[in-house]
């Protein structure tokens, strides 16, 4: 039930995200490298569904990138209390969903993830394999 639900809403933002990947990147300049990619979904897309920058990147250069906001747009109404902790997966699929489409049309696949340790800071990790 609940995996499923999961699978749509992240099907649903991937959409989203390949729409937004298409539309975007036009004002901007062809993306050469990868983490030119990261930065663009960290400030263009970001700021264009939340209006807001995401709050870091980081990377370990070998594929795996860490994107964190420390004040999550979908997280600050539960940020209150820890008993809505175990909710917030319900919250984040549409947006890996999102990130995972903007990259795929961007030409980069990959797997995205997403953690919450304390409400509202979220962490999304990209992971690109190599081929």
């Amino acid at each position: 039930g609940q995996k499923m639900s999961l699978s749509v809403l992240e099907s649903m933002g991937f959409r989203v995200g390949q729409a937004l990947g298409e539309r975007l990147p036009r004002e901007t300049l062809a993306f050469r490298e990868e983490l030119d990619v990261l930065k663009f979904l960290c400030k263009d897309l970001w700021v264009a569904v939340f209006q807001k920058q995401m709050d870091s990147l980081r990377t370990n250069h070998q594929g795996t990138y860490v994107l964190q906001d420390n004040s999550f747009p979908l997280l600050l109404p539960m940020a209150s209390g820890l008993q809505y902790l175990e909710e917030a997966p319900k919250f984040l699929a549409f947006t890996c969903g999102l990130l995972r489409g903007a990259l795929c049309t961007l030409g980069i696949e990959s797997v995205v993830t997403a953690s919450v340790a304390a409400l509202p800071v979220c962490k999304f990790q990209v992971l690109i394999p190599k081929s």
